[in-house]
């Protein structure tokens, strides 16, 4: 039978575009999207029922009326349930572009980022203290870089409405400048100090009572490292939930300096690994 079945009906034969789109369309309901993606480039019956919307409805997160009707900066092209799970699947800024929301492709678990500029740092508005910093090892294109100062805090916060589910938060931080010279990646270390001191103490809370904290010691000069902040559950999926967190370094014994904030980020504790390891 398998010599008989081919890309096209041949005499005597048949082939993958005599099937009934409707029977392909099924089978592609208990397929993930990357699957369903693939099997769409084998002809012009597998691409037509790719698009049908009852596919993609169950693979889209719970919230993604949501997160449409909600961050007006977002635009995706087209109507169908398969044009929204691919404009989601690319990261989408809101909030005057300090903040993104994307879908995992293969999962369609809701991730986010939260950019330096879209928190409060104690500070950053006294060149002195802080600079923001244009520098291509951000998704944001910018950092937030510390010079020189005796009090650390940097603070944030987000109200979003997630699908039910546990997620990590992370701060992306680096010690050091990045920098390029000769049309290669350099870091300028000459300012980090401090951070062997005491350690920085990172937390979260939410509003329905969670919380998590934990304190270490920054030693990633020349790198960027996801330190884990804490896990927050997502109960409630029809109600957004705000969630608070912080960097703090209050020891004025002594100054600190060569810190690069990047980012938050807020992640499935399924999808944590694998992001954490491309990032």
């Amino acid at each position: 039978m398998g010599a008989n079945v081919s890309n096209s009906s041949s005499p005597g034969g048949t082939g993958l575009d005599d099937l009934p789109e409707a029977c392909v369309a099924r089978i592609m309901y208990f397929m993930d999207p990357t699957e369903v993606a693939d099997l769409a480039r084998v002809n012009r019956v597998f691409r037509d029922a790719s698009s049908a919307d009852f596919i993609w409805v169950p693979k889209l997160p719970s919230n993604y009326e949501y997160i449409l009707a909600n961050l007006p900066d977002l635009r995706i092209g087209g109507s169908r349930k398969k044009d929204t799970f691919e404009g989601l699947s690319r990261p989408r800024s809101f909030d005057d572009g300090t903040k993104e929301v994307w879908i995992d492709k293969r999962t369609g678990g809701v991730c986010l980022a939260i950019s330096s500029k879209g928190m409060n740092i104690t500070g950053i508005n006294d060149r002195r203290y802080w600079n923001h910093i244009q520098t291509e090892e951000s998704r944001f294109g910018t950092v937030a870089y510390l010079q020189q100062v005796w009090w650390v805090e940097v603070d944030g916060e987000l109200e979003f409405q997630f699908p039910k589910g546990t997620y990590s938060l992370f701060f992306r931080l680096s010690l050091g400048k990045p920098c390029r010279k000769m049309c290669r990646r350099r870091w300028n270390s000459d300012n980090v100090h401090g951070w062997d001191v005491k350690p920085v103490q990172l937390s979260l809370k939410t509003k329905d009572g969670q919380s998590s904290s934990s304190r270490l010691k920054l030693d990633n000069v020349g790198s960027w490292v996801n330190f884990h902040v804490g896990n927050f559950v997502v109960e409630d999926p029809n109600s957004p939930l705000t969630i608070k967190f912080s960097l703090t370094q209050i020891d004025c014994t002594h100054t600190k300096g060569g810190l690069c904030v990047d980012s938050a980020l807020i992640l499935p504790v399924n999808l944590a690994e694998k992001y954490l390891a491309t990032t």
